[in-house]
């Protein structure tokens, strides 16, 4: 799939947040019919007060929560307000621009404000997400075989 702008700010990207808010609505009613559901009062006061979490991943291994998407002139970047994980960042606003061809993938979670998850996912998409490897043994430090030492 190629997210590119058009997807996120034509009709792709909304009709993914509706779908992931009715799948969420129709969960707890199971019972309503889904042509029928919005003309349930209990059902769209539910619906109504779903929000939602989009989660971006890249080819970096980085990923990142959108909070607000932000237009833009470009064609070719994603620009957006990023929902800081790390406390250091949570006093300002990060801004975030992505080339359309580093996404990867794209989540959409939708949850009621009253069953949302006491410990919500974590996403690192620009603190230490990647942990440095380990450092490389040096040559020297290796024991030696068993052959060389008989």
């Amino acid at each position: 799939m190629i997210f590119n702008f058009e997807w996120w700010f034509d009709t792709s990207y909304r009709e993914r947040l509706d779908e992931a808010r009715h799948r969420c609505a129709a969960g707890h009613f199971p019972d309503i019919d889904p042509a029928k559901a919005m003309e349930d009062a209990a059902y769209k006061a539910f619906y109504d007060q779903l929000e939602s979490r989009t989660i971006v991943y890249l080819r970096d291994g980085f990923s990142y929560e959108i909070r607000e998407l932000i237009p833009s002139r470009s064609t070719s970047a994603l620009t957006f307000e990023c929902t800081p994980a790390d406390d250091a960042y949570k006093v300002g606003a990060f801004v975030v621009t992505v080339p359309f061809e580093d996404i990867i993938r794209v989540e959409v979670f939708s949850y009621h404000p009253k069953e949302k998850p006491e410990d919500m996912p974590s996403i690192k998409g620009f603190s230490s997400a990647q942990v440095p490897p380990p450092p490389a043994k040096r040559i020297d430090d290796r024991p030696a075989r068993r052959e060389a030492q008989e």
